[in-house]
Protein backbone atom coordinates (compact mmCIF):
# COMPACT_ATOMS: atom_id res chain seq x y z
CA UNK A 1 0.00 0.00 0.00
CA UNK A 2 1.22 3.27 -0.84
CA UNK A 3 1.08 5.28 2.24
CA UNK A 4 2.40 8.40 1.54
CA UNK A 5 -0.92 9.71 -0.55
CA UNK A 6 -2.36 9.72 3.06
CA UNK A 7 -0.02 11.35 5.11
CA UNK A 8 -0.39 14.97 6.75
CA UNK A 9 3.60 15.30 8.04
CA UNK A 10 3.70 16.79 10.89
CA UNK A 11 5.69 18.81 13.07
CA UNK A 12 4.24 20.87 16.18
CA UNK A 13 6.29 20.84 18.92
CA UNK A 14 6.21 23.94 21.07
CA UNK A 15 10.37 24.24 20.23
CA UNK A 16 9.82 24.40 16.46
CA UNK A 17 12.65 26.16 14.94
CA UNK A 18 12.72 27.16 10.95
CA UNK A 19 14.99 24.39 10.39
CA UNK A 20 12.85 21.81 11.11
CA UNK A 21 10.24 23.59 9.03
CA UNK A 22 12.65 23.15 5.90
CA UNK A 23 13.38 19.61 6.79
CA UNK A 24 9.28 18.78 7.13
CA UNK A 25 8.36 20.80 3.61
CA UNK A 26 11.22 19.09 1.94
CA UNK A 27 10.04 15.77 2.96
CA UNK A 28 6.87 16.28 2.44
CA UNK A 29 7.81 17.18 -1.25
CA UNK A 30 10.77 15.02 -1.57
CA UNK A 31 7.46 12.30 -0.64
CA UNK A 32 4.68 13.51 -2.10
CA UNK A 33 2.70 13.82 1.05
CA UNK A 34 -0.83 14.75 1.35
CA UNK A 35 -0.19 17.95 3.95
CA UNK A 36 3.10 19.42 5.72
CA UNK A 37 1.30 20.24 9.27
CA UNK A 38 2.93 22.90 11.09
CA UNK A 39 2.50 25.33 14.02
CA UNK A 40 0.54 28.75 13.23
CA UNK A 41 3.78 30.77 13.51
CA UNK A 42 5.11 29.03 10.94
CA UNK A 43 2.36 28.52 7.47
CA UNK A 44 3.36 31.65 5.83
CA UNK A 45 6.83 30.08 5.53
CA UNK A 46 5.67 26.71 4.93
CA UNK A 47 3.08 27.90 2.36
CA UNK A 48 6.28 29.55 0.81
CA UNK A 49 8.33 26.51 0.78
CA UNK A 50 5.47 24.29 -0.73
CA UNK A 51 4.56 26.77 -3.59
CA UNK A 52 3.69 24.70 -6.83
CA UNK A 53 4.88 21.41 -5.13
CA UNK A 54 0.81 19.72 -5.01
CA UNK A 55 1.77 19.34 -0.75
CA UNK A 56 -0.71 21.25 1.08
CA UNK A 57 -0.28 23.35 3.90
CA UNK A 58 -2.24 22.68 6.94
CA UNK A 59 -2.04 23.78 10.80
CA UNK A 60 -3.89 23.57 14.04
CA UNK A 61 -6.37 25.56 15.75
CA UNK A 62 -7.03 25.47 19.17
CA UNK A 63 -4.03 23.22 20.10
CA UNK A 64 -3.30 20.80 21.27
CA UNK A 65 -6.46 21.36 24.37
CA UNK A 66 -8.94 23.05 22.85
CA UNK A 67 -10.20 24.93 25.27
CA UNK A 68 -9.70 28.60 23.73
CA UNK A 69 -12.77 30.97 23.58
CA UNK A 70 -14.46 30.72 20.47
CA UNK A 71 -13.30 34.62 19.90
CA UNK A 72 -9.65 33.45 20.19
CA UNK A 73 -10.20 30.51 18.10
CA UNK A 74 -11.95 32.62 15.55
CA UNK A 75 -8.82 34.94 15.53
CA UNK A 76 -6.19 31.34 14.55
CA UNK A 77 -8.43 30.99 11.97
CA UNK A 78 -8.73 33.73 10.17
CA UNK A 79 -5.13 34.33 10.57
CA UNK A 80 -4.42 31.11 9.34
CA UNK A 81 -6.40 31.94 5.82
CA UNK A 82 -4.98 34.91 5.61
CA UNK A 83 -1.07 33.36 5.83
CA UNK A 84 -2.71 30.66 3.38
CA UNK A 85 -3.10 27.15 5.21
CA UNK A 86 -4.95 24.72 3.29
CA UNK A 87 -5.96 22.92 5.90
CA UNK A 88 -7.21 23.70 9.27
CA UNK A 89 -7.32 21.30 11.89
CA UNK A 90 -9.38 22.62 15.21
CA UNK A 91 -9.60 21.06 18.70
CA UNK A 92 -12.93 21.15 20.34
CA UNK A 93 -13.60 22.27 23.44
CA UNK A 94 -13.52 19.47 25.33
CA UNK A 95 -14.07 20.83 28.92
CA UNK A 96 -17.31 21.88 27.52
CA UNK A 97 -18.10 18.10 25.69
CA UNK A 98 -16.97 16.30 29.55
CA UNK A 99 -19.99 18.84 31.42
CA UNK A 100 -22.22 17.55 28.27
CA UNK A 101 -22.42 21.34 27.24
CA UNK A 102 -23.48 19.91 23.45
CA UNK A 103 -24.74 23.55 22.85
CA UNK A 104 -21.59 25.26 23.23
CA UNK A 105 -20.39 23.13 20.79
CA UNK A 106 -22.68 23.18 17.95
CA UNK A 107 -22.23 27.28 18.65
CA UNK A 108 -18.00 26.95 18.29
CA UNK A 109 -18.41 25.05 15.23
CA UNK A 110 -21.10 27.25 13.69
CA UNK A 111 -18.45 29.71 14.64
CA UNK A 112 -15.80 28.62 12.91
CA UNK A 113 -16.60 25.65 10.11
CA UNK A 114 -19.06 28.06 7.84
CA UNK A 115 -15.95 30.75 7.53
CA UNK A 116 -13.62 28.18 6.56
CA UNK A 117 -15.86 26.79 4.13
CA UNK A 118 -16.60 29.82 2.20
CA UNK A 119 -13.02 30.51 1.74
CA UNK A 120 -12.45 27.04 0.30
CA UNK A 121 -10.35 25.69 2.84
CA UNK A 122 -10.32 22.09 3.97
CA UNK A 123 -11.56 21.65 7.79
CA UNK A 124 -10.54 19.10 10.10
CA UNK A 125 -11.99 18.54 13.88
CA UNK A 126 -9.82 16.86 15.92
CA UNK A 127 -12.30 15.18 19.35
CA UNK A 128 -9.53 13.29 21.05
CA UNK A 129 -10.91 10.14 20.92
CA UNK A 130 -8.43 8.52 23.59
CA UNK A 131 -10.17 9.94 26.12
CA UNK A 132 -13.44 10.21 25.51
CA UNK A 133 -16.37 7.09 25.49
CA UNK A 134 -17.97 5.01 23.02
CA UNK A 135 -21.14 7.19 23.22
CA UNK A 136 -19.49 10.32 23.47
CA UNK A 137 -17.16 9.48 20.03
CA UNK A 138 -20.78 8.35 18.82
CA UNK A 139 -22.31 12.12 19.34
CA UNK A 140 -19.45 14.00 18.01
CA UNK A 141 -19.96 11.88 14.72
CA UNK A 142 -23.60 12.55 14.96
CA UNK A 143 -22.87 16.53 15.46
CA UNK A 144 -19.71 17.02 13.25
CA UNK A 145 -21.18 15.10 11.02
CA UNK A 146 -24.13 17.40 9.82
CA UNK A 147 -22.24 20.19 9.94
CA UNK A 148 -19.76 19.97 6.88
CA UNK A 149 -16.63 19.06 7.56
CA UNK A 150 -14.06 17.54 5.76
CA UNK A 151 -12.59 15.40 8.24
CA UNK A 152 -13.15 14.40 11.79
CA UNK A 153 -9.77 13.26 13.57
CA UNK A 154 -8.96 11.02 16.24
CA UNK A 155 -6.29 12.43 18.55
CA UNK A 156 -4.04 15.45 18.80
CA UNK A 157 -1.17 13.15 20.02
CA UNK A 158 -0.83 14.82 22.90
CA UNK A 159 -3.33 12.73 25.42
CA UNK A 160 -2.64 9.53 26.40
CA UNK A 161 -3.97 8.13 23.89
CA UNK A 162 -4.01 8.53 20.57
CA UNK A 163 -5.26 6.76 17.24
CA UNK A 164 -7.02 3.49 17.58
CA UNK A 165 -8.32 1.18 15.30
CA UNK A 166 -11.67 0.76 17.53
CA UNK A 167 -12.03 4.22 17.14
CA UNK A 168 -11.39 4.88 12.99
CA UNK A 169 -14.14 1.99 12.92
CA UNK A 170 -16.52 3.58 15.09
CA UNK A 171 -15.99 6.74 13.16
CA UNK A 172 -16.71 5.10 10.21
CA UNK A 173 -19.82 3.27 11.47
CA UNK A 174 -21.52 6.89 12.55
CA UNK A 175 -20.25 9.46 10.16
CA UNK A 176 -22.46 10.30 7.13
CA UNK A 177 -20.77 8.77 3.38
CA UNK A 178 -18.20 11.16 2.34
CA UNK A 179 -17.07 12.55 5.42
CA UNK A 180 -13.17 11.55 5.62
CA UNK A 181 -11.37 9.77 8.68
CA UNK A 182 -7.94 11.58 10.24
CA UNK A 183 -6.16 8.94 12.43
CA UNK A 184 -3.10 10.77 14.30
CA UNK A 185 -1.32 10.20 17.73
CA UNK A 186 1.20 6.99 17.98
CA UNK A 187 1.36 6.04 14.42
CA UNK A 188 5.01 5.18 14.14
CA UNK A 189 5.47 1.95 12.15
CA UNK A 190 4.21 1.19 8.38
CA UNK A 191 2.12 -2.12 10.09
CA UNK A 192 -0.27 0.15 12.18
CA UNK A 193 -0.40 3.09 10.08
CA UNK A 194 -2.27 0.68 6.99
CA UNK A 195 -4.07 -1.08 9.52
CA UNK A 196 -5.57 2.54 10.29
CA UNK A 197 -6.20 3.00 6.42
CA UNK A 198 -7.56 -0.68 5.62
CA UNK A 199 -10.26 0.43 8.77
CA UNK A 200 -11.67 3.20 6.99
CA UNK A 201 -8.81 6.31 7.74
CA UNK A 202 -8.08 8.91 4.77
CA UNK A 203 -5.80 10.80 6.27
CA UNK A 204 -2.78 10.01 8.93
CA UNK A 205 -1.36 12.53 10.86
CA UNK A 206 2.26 11.80 11.61
CA UNK A 207 5.73 12.92 12.67
CA UNK A 208 7.42 9.81 11.37
CA UNK A 209 6.17 9.72 8.24
CA UNK A 210 9.70 8.89 6.34
CA UNK A 211 10.28 5.67 8.71
CA UNK A 212 6.76 4.72 7.84
CA UNK A 213 6.50 5.02 4.15
CA UNK A 214 10.27 3.48 4.43
CA UNK A 215 8.49 0.20 6.29
CA UNK A 216 10.41 1.09 9.34
CA UNK A 217 9.48 2.51 12.93
CA UNK A 218 9.97 6.00 13.75
CA UNK A 219 10.38 8.08 16.73
CA UNK A 220 7.55 10.61 17.91
CA UNK A 221 4.65 10.56 20.00
CA UNK A 222 2.24 12.51 17.14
Amino acid sequence: MQLNQYIDHTILKPTTLVSDIEKVCAEAKQYHFASACVPPPFVKKSKELLLDSGVKTCTVIGFPFGYSAIEAKLAETLLAIVDGADELDIVINLIALKNNDWQYLANEANHLIPIIKEKGKTVKIIIESGVLTDNEIIKCCELYGVAGIDYLKTSTGYAEKGASIHAVELFKKHLPQGTGIKASGGIRDYDFAKKLVEAGAARLGCSASVAIVEGGKGEGSY
